[in-house]
């Protein structure tokens, strides 16, 4: 079975020229990394990633931070992909075992892994992922660089650090010895004054490099940052098994078109 895009010539372009046309416009942008990887390292130290989900007018020049990085680290196998289910539609925490397709083509879904992480927590529940474009956007990205490649696709309504910590345990004991890398797609606030962003995201962020999923829970609690995919973080970075943090681009909506509320992106990478 396979998933039609959902958000195709919405969140991205609809037709594979478009697409690769806009990707390589968010890498050049000022607020992107400034340039185009052209060469595919080798080493394969990145175990994670955080990378923004709104439409790539806004967010795609932060996000091509982290594919940028991903890249230069190489190529893994299998990307474990967590995102929000905005939609709350399907289960507390769902995977999908249905190949992902876009207008780049389809994205095989490693249906091995899928079974082995599938538990009494996080079922496979297809209907989960229908509409929602937090993995989605996630795609072209990485079929601009590559188009060997497999994804698990999960995605979160019920987000605390119970269920992330169970989960991410799972993932790291189903796997060792694979070579995988997890992708946490998230934005950071939403529709607050720039400065309020930047102030609450520092916060949050800081969790992040600092790598305490228990105190980026608490604090997004604490602080009431509307951070919609904390959850998939902590997951990430319990997932991983990863132990630092780096920042690799942060911004705001209202750094690509001016606004009086924005939302945060922030790009990071977890060694």
């Amino acid at each position: 079975m396979v998933r039609d895009p959902a958000v195709a010539g919405q969140f991205y372009p609809g037709s594979e020229r478009g697409i690769k046309q806009k990707i390589e416009e968010c890498f050049m942008n000022e607020i992107g990394p400034g340039e185009i990887p052209k060469k595919e390292g080798k080493e394969r130290k990145l175990k994670g990633l955080v990378v923004p989900h709104a439409g790539y007018d806004y967010s795609g020049p932060v996000a091509a931070h982290s594919y940028k990085k991903l890249f230069e680290d190489g190529f893994p196998d299998t990307f474990i992909i967590c995102g929000p289910n905005h939609r709350g539609f399907g289960g507390d925490i769902a995977l999908s075992d249905e190949d992902f397709k876009t207008p780049m083509g389809v994205v095989e879904t490693d249906k091995e892994l899928v079974d082995e992480i599938a538990d009494d927590e996080i079922s496979v529940i297809n209907r989960a992922h229908m509409g929602e474009h937090s993995i989605e956007v996630q795609l072209p990205f990485l079929q601009y660089f590559s188009d060997d490649f497999k994804i698990v696709p999960i995605t979160f309504t019920k987000q605390n650090y119970r269920s992330s910590k169970k989960i991410g345990d799972r993932i790291r004991d189903k796997i060792e010895g694979r070579d995988v890398v997890i992708i946490a797609s998230t934005d950071f606030s939403h529709y607050v004054l720039k400065e309020t962003a930047e102030k609450k995201d520092k916060m949050a962020i800081d969790k992040i490099i600092e790598n305490d999923p228990k105190g980026l829970y608490e604090t997004v609690q604490k602080e009431n940052i509307s951070m919609c995919g904390y959850g998939p973080v902590m997951t990430m970075m319990i997932g991983s098994g990863g132990s630092k943090g780096k920042l690799l681009k942060y911004a705001t909506s209202g750094d690509i078109m001016p606004m009086k509320e924005v939302v945060g992106y922030g790009a990071l990478s977890f060694e």
